[in-house]
């Protein structure tokens, strides 16, 4: 397996994917152009990597893991994060979806990311894990038809407040003026508002008066919305039959996690068992 000259090389060969392809909470896909072989080390760990990420977001909104090989080459690291606003079992339930789209997107990629309205898992074989990256790698904006004056004043007020506001996750606006905006938490504070001064920049130099607009940076992300034209909304946990289903779908991804496990398990001492007899 060949390992990229530079670490962030993922980054710069990044193909894009429509939000059609997918469901309507896809926004952006990407992947490594470096291949692993099918049946190699690296691919176990990977397994046991992106294992790791869908059980630990039914717990923690944001978690790193670095999975160990016996050769440089099988070293995996990979993360996700879910929008600090979800509740935790929408959380689970993002990742997972997440998860499910980096085999198909990126069949045997070294490297992958996958961003969702909701969440953010992204894995490779080199270390991605604390450093800033504040390259575009998806924008969209809105039409510019009725976005008035005072609209766009209140926008603006919003962004730079976004800009000044502290934490990772942000969140700002009037009733017909909205905003939002995150940090990878694998990030330092000063990386990343230097991240979202960058985003909230390009976002209003982009998008100038679109009714809305999303700019996501490696490692940040800030979007708008005016009078609700945009997808994004806080879920709703008020309403008890979507609540309803959001935890049954909680449980099925936590039995479907213990099937993994229990799979990864009997492989490993499938093949520790067909090695000692092959000795």
């Amino acid at each position: 397996m060949e390992k990229p000259s530079f670490p962030l090389q993922i980054l710069t060969i990044f193909f894009f994917i429509p939000a059609a392809f997918a469901s309507d909470s896809f926004i952006y896909g990407g992947c490594s152009q470096i291949k692993y072989a099918a049946g190699s080390q690296f691919e176990a760990n990977l397994n046991s990597l992106l294992t790791s990420l869908v059980n630990s977001a039914t717990y923690s909104a944001y978690n790193k893991f670095k999975i160990m090989g016996s050769a440089p080459q099988d070293v995996v690291y990979g993360l996700y994060q879910c929008r600090a606003d979800l509740a935790m079992p929408d959380c689970a339930t993002c990742v997972a979806q997440a998860v499910s789209h980096l085999g198909p997107l990126c069949p045997q990629a070294c490297g992958a990311a996958v961003q969702l309205d909701g969440c953010f898992a992204k894995y490779d074989n080199v270390s991605f894990i604390g450093a800033e990256d504040k390259a575009v790698v998806a924008k969209k904006c809105g039409p510019s038809d009725g976005f008035d004056a005072g609209q766009m004043a209140r926008r603006d007020a919003m962004l730079d407040g976004l800009s000044r506001a502290g934490g990772p996750f942000r969140v700002g606006g009037s009733a017909d003026v909205q905003g939002v905006a995150q940090c990878v938490g694998d990030l330092s504070n000063g990386q990343c508002q230097d991240c979202l001064t960058e985003a909230l920049r390009q976002l209003k130099a982009e998008c100038g008066g679109a009714v809305f607009g999303d700019m996501f940076l490696g490692k940040c992300y800030a979007r708008y919305s005016t009078n609700g034209a945009h997808a994004y909304t806080q879920p709703n946990h008020d309403h008890s039959i979507a609540h309803s289903d959001s935890e049954k779908t909680f449980a099925i991804v936590l039995g479907l996690l213990a099937g993994v496990a229990l799979l990864i398990i009997f492989l490993t001492f499938l093949r520790r068992v067909s090695n000692r007899n092959g000795k």
